[in-house]
């Protein structure tokens, strides 16, 4: 059970940075952190639809994986205790 928990732990932080690290990348839409690390001016990166589909895709995939592991996590605590 304690295997379990410890992997179910490492999930959550590495999916946690990632989904940190996707959202920081997807493309503003004006005025947002994404321009102010230079976002607005990369304008043909940017405009790739087929990218963006795919990140937010990933995204979503990564947010479901880290909301599956939070409720598994929290079913293990309340089992244990």
């Amino acid at each position: 059970m304690d295997i379990l928990r410890i992997t179910l732990e490492v999930i959550l932080v590495a999916t946690s940075v990632l989904l940190i690290l996707l959202v920081l990348t997807h493309k503003g839409k004006g005025g947002g952190l994404s321009d102010m690390f230079g976002g607005g001016v990369s304008t043909s990166i940017g405009n790739a639809g087929n990218a963006q589909t795919n990140l937010n895709r990933l995204t979503v995939t990564f947010a479901l994986i880290w909301f599956a592991s939070i409720v598994l996590l929290g079913l293990f605590q309340k089992i244990l205790v």
